[in-house]
């Protein structure tokens, strides 16, 4: 098998006992993301010095006896995260000339247990969309189907880890930036709970408090093992929790909600329902009572209900910078910046009361339910010229329609993860959504393990992109 295949967790224990080295992986990457990258356009910043600097330095603390967990696992960081000496740009031309100053605290503790950074991906303006499109860098590709996008905002983050270009990926997840590119790439992505994994040190989100760390892997395994180099208490962080997990996850006699729209009538594609619905029996092997349920929501739930949050953080965080210079601008982003402008505290409010709403009605769903089954996204990814797909199920679909599961998760401070569950006809993946209880992020991962291990996950592996002449 080639180095670029093997799992972070296979490579991590061939650099402990010697059967690979740290440059070994270095040299494998440096081609690969010389062959595939200009196809895909996942990696924006990549210096083959880089890698090899990191390679040496993992040599070096391997020499010196210090733990390495995730010696010599190559990993990618979303063009949003801070390295340390790299420009990060959030995909806009305000930051174009961005240096970190340090590195975000993801990025280091993965640094500190051994791993390795490749490069920045390319991620939407300021992660506020959803695909993987900017002014400085233009779109991202899917390595499934290089006329269609990975979605978004960390298009470029699961583009990479799909086609082998590093085998973990970081991203940010405020309203499903991680889950849905997994899903539209055939990989595993986690958002946790807030707080699980602390990020102190960076850019300021446009909503507050919601957006995460997330990880990306092509493995169940992979995730487990980052999710635990990553996740622990940073005083920092206001939003760190200083959470241990208790015994390990069980499965068996689990209650397990599988809601097929959400209990708001979202139209998802008939590929997309089968597959999910499928996929979600498969708990029911380890010992899971798997019924079909759906929260009871308040009245007005909706995402464009509670969009005034991201809308009125972009215009607070960049509305002087749009109304001075449009063109540096993706127009999207300023339409964004635009509606925020016009928004006034009363708006803002019924956002955030709407809000605590929903997290009660979660959490009276989650007093009878361990686990929630949905859909990441109601469709596979689409062209690449568009905002969304035109229609889904058959029903024409707004720009935001295939973002419906995703960002209610992110309100409600829950841990969710997509996983790979199966391939539609036209050859594109699909992903089922799990979400659980606020900081019981160690029994998602243990489901997503349960459905890799059914065989639910059996194509979730890289992919080597053709390089288009």
């Amino acid at each position: 098998m080639d180095i670029i295949d093997l799992s972070a967790t296979e490579l991590a224990a061939r650099v402990r006992d010697g059967r690979v080295s740290p440059g070994d992986i270095a040299e494998a990457l440096i081609d690969e993301v010389e062959r595939a990258n200009p196809a895909l356009n996942a990696l924006i910043r990549f210096d083959p010095a880089l890698i090899r600097g990191e390679a040496a330095r993992v040599r070096d603390l391997i020499a010196s006896g210090a733990p390495a967990p995730l010696a010599g696992v190559p990993f990618t960081a979303k063009d949003n995260l801070w390295v340390k000496g790299q420009v990060v740009s959030q995909g806009s031309r305000l930051f174009e000339d961005f240096v970190a100053p340090r590195d975000a605290v993801a990025v280091e503790r993965l640094r500190s247990q051994g791993a390795m950074i490749l490069g920045l991906t390319n991620c939407s303006e300021f992660a506020c969309k959803g695909l993987t499109t900017n002014l400085l860098f233009g779109a991202t590709r899917n390595p499934w189907d290089l006329e269609r996008t990975p979605g978004g905002s960390s298009g470029g983050a699961a583009s990479a880890v799909s086609a082998g270009l590093g085998a973990l990926a970081l991203g940010t997840d405020a309203g499903g930036s991680v889950r849905r590119p997994a899903a539209h790439v055939g990989v595993f992505g986690m958002k946790p709970s807030p707080g699980r994994i602390p990020h102190p040190v960076g850019f300021t989100e446009p909503v507050f408090g919601q957006s995460v760390i997330g990880i990306m892997a092509r493995t169940a395994a992979d995730l487990d093992l980052s999710f635990k180099a990553l996740c622990a208490y940073d005083a920092r962080d206001p939003m760190s929790a200083p959470h241990m997990p208790g015994e390990p996850a069980m499965l068996k006699g689990l209650r397990v909600a599988y809601s097929p729209r959400l209990g708001l009538g979202f139209p998802v594609d008939r590929d997309v329902q089968a597959a999910v619905s499928e996929t979600a029996r498969l708990l029911e092997r380890f010992g899971c009572h798997i019924e079909e349920a759906d929260p009871a929501w308040p009245a007005d739930t909706d995402e464009a209900a509670l969009m005034p949050l991201q809308l009125g953080g972009l215009a607070a965080l960049y509305g002087d910078a749009w109304r001075q210079s449009p063109d540096r601008f993706d127009p999207d982003i300023g339409r964004q910046i635009e509606q925020g402008l016009r928004l006034n505290a009363s708006d803002m409010a019924r956002a955030w009361f709407l809000r605590e709403e929903m997290l009660r009605a979660l959490t009276r769903f989650q007093t009878r339910h361990d686990l929630l089954l949905t859909p990441t996204t109601p469709c596979v990814a689409w062209p690449l010229d568009r905002l969304g797909p035109e229609t889904i199920e058959g029903k024409a679909a707004s720009p935001r329609g295939h973002a419906v599961f995703t960002p209610i998760f992110n309100h409600t401070f829950v841990p969710a993860c997509s996983v790979p569950c199966d391939v539609a006809p036209d050859g594109l993946p699909i992903g089922l959504q799990i979400v659980g209880r606020r900081y019981e992020d160690e029994l998602v991962l243990a489901a997503a393990s349960a459905i890799e291990t059914a065989g639910g996950a059996r194509h979730a592996k890289p992919r080597r992109v053709a390089v288009r002449r």
